[in-house]
């Protein structure tokens, strides 16, 4: 039963036949919990439901299913009001009233739109939903069939490769901010027509979006003139497109383990290098045949991305990675869907910088000074802090430096520095690049210095956020320690 977007009869029960085992949505419901029995286990599942047609069908499955023992768990309901619309409120009562007719928990979330296109509304409901997730937890979601051959066709009209013509994932593992979490789709072999069906018989008081059906966006133009001229083509297109996804989905499984194997083999230790700062060996990713320089790249920079970065994007990478000459000064910036990163190559290591990440080196290192004290406890030094990281020397004076003072401040280029592996002191770029120090982290680096009783100073150290070269044998004399904490961790 289509509701009136406008006046929602509220509360609603289930007025239609209950849901036997045997129906088409409930056996694809309990096979998928078969399927991913072990990841589902212990963990709390939430469904989200705008209160359309598809989610309001699986939730009243799940709650049919439940109410027979066939379903070990009840999943909360999720709705997100974005407010974009004069009746998302009035969506969002009755989506909570019918839920607690069929003894369903639901949560209202609020959301914030930046735009004013259903692609931003899609985007604020995700985050909304995100944000209310805690770790593990698994977020089930009502697409089907048919929502997966439009997906195809919309990533085949942009140029889509493997990873992208897989379509949608039955299980995903995803990473946010927020922690991680699974979303789940257990209908993905469902026409949307037997979800139809479905809905008419059990009477199911669904909210029609008159949107999905305007034709100003992509899908809804693909759903609207597009997919039934195919089907009028080939009564079985829909299932086709959609076996034809599974099937790359395998050939995107494979692709993605070679991937992350060529991954491993190149990734440089990522205790050297903080979260927003990462690193593959050049050498390593130049011995790899063309094809899977491609792919490891791409999975590379997308890791904890949901979308990937243009195909030129990648090939520019690749031409970075390949190239033979000694120039640093290429960057190769990518906006992706919340961060924006930098590519760059220094040396023998290919970075991809994040750009919160590149603005906190742009901040000047505060000087300090210090009394030590063989006495005092180890004392932590601030150098660099704001709201993403916080960067800090950790302090402890043997008795031979007590009554000295320590002083740390910036290292300027024209300061000529002699760490204890070398010959002859050095400045500026060659002491940069003896060290081994790119670009962007030169302005992050602070030398330490001890003045004694007597008033003579001595270089002891030089430092950045996570090296310390040491630059006299009186480092012994007082333990230095950088320390670099990322604040959103």
């Amino acid at each position: 039963m289509q509701t009136d977007t406008t006046i929602m009869p509220y509360p609603v029960t289930v007025s239609g036949p209950d849901t036997p085992l045997s129906h088409p949505l409930a056996a694809a419901l309990l096979t998928s919990i078969d399927d991913y029995h072990p990841q589902l286990r212990g963990r709390r599942v939430w469904l989200a439901c705008s209160g359309g047609r598809d989610s309001m069908a699986l939730a009243a499955v799940c709650a049919a299913l439940y109410r027979q023992g066939a379903l070990p768990f009840l999943p909360q309901l999720l709705h997100v009001d974005h407010g974009i619309q004069a009746v998302s409120k009035t969506w969002a009562t009755h989506v909570q009233a019918w839920a607690e007719a069929q003894g369903l928990s639901c949560h209202i979330l609020r959301a914030q739109v930046f735009g004013d296109n259903e692609q931003a509304a899609r985007t604020a409901r995700y985050h909304a939903m995100q944000a209310h997730l805690r770790q593990d937890d698994v977020l089930m979601l009502a697409h089907h069939s048919d929502d997966q051959a439009e997906t195809l066709l919309m990533r085949l009209i942009q140029g889509a490769g493997v990873q992208g013509l897989a379509g949608m994932q039955p299980w995903r593992v995803q990473e946010a901010d927020t922690g991680r979490y699974q979303l789940w789709r257990p209908w993905l072999g469902v026409r949307r027509a037997a979800l139809s069906r479905y809905a008419e018989c059990q009477q199911l008081p669904y909210i029609n979006d008159p949107t999905n059906d305007t034709g100003d966006n992509q899908r809804s133009q693909l759903r609207r003139d597009i997919m039934p001229a195919l089907t009028a083509l080939n009564p079985q297109a829909i299932d086709n497109i959609t076996r034809s996804a599974a099937l790359l989905r395998d050939a995107a499984d494979t692709v993605q383990t070679q991937a992350k194997s060529d991954i491993a083999q190149a990734l440089i230790d990522t205790e050297t290098y903080p979260p927003y700062q990462r690193g593959l060996s050049v050498s390593t990713l130049q011995a790899l045949p063309r094809a899977r320089l491609r792919q490891c790249l791409h999975t590379w920079l997308t890791l904890d991305e949901p979308l990937p970065p243009p195909k030129q994007y990648i090939d520019d990478v690749g031409a970075l990675v390949v190239r033979r000459d000694a120039n640093h000064q290429t960057a190769l910036y990518w906006q992706a869907s919340e961060r924006g990163y930098h590519v760059r190559r220094y040396q023998d290591t290919l970075y991809r910088l994040d750009s919160a990440w590149l603005s906190w080196l742009a901040l000047p290192i505060t000087s300090q000074r210090l009394l030590l004290n063989h006495s005092t406890q180890t004392q932590s030094i601030i150098l660099r802090a704001d709201s993403l990281c916080r960067w800090q020397v950790r302090v402890q004076a043997t008795a031979e430096a007590t009554n000295s003072t320590l002083h740390i401040q910036a290292l300027t280029r024209d300061v000529s520095v002699k760490t204890t592996r070398m010959n002859h002191p050095q400045r500026g770029k060659k002491l940069y690049q003896r060290l081994g120090i790119p670009m962007w982290l030169r302005g992050s680096i602070a030398i330490i210095s001890m003045t004694d009783t007597d008033g003579h100073t001595t270089p002891i150290a030089l430092i950045s956020p996570y090296h310390l070269w040491p630059l006299s044998t009186k480092t012994d004399a007082v333990h230095c320690e950088t320390l670099l904490s990322f604040i959103a961790e």
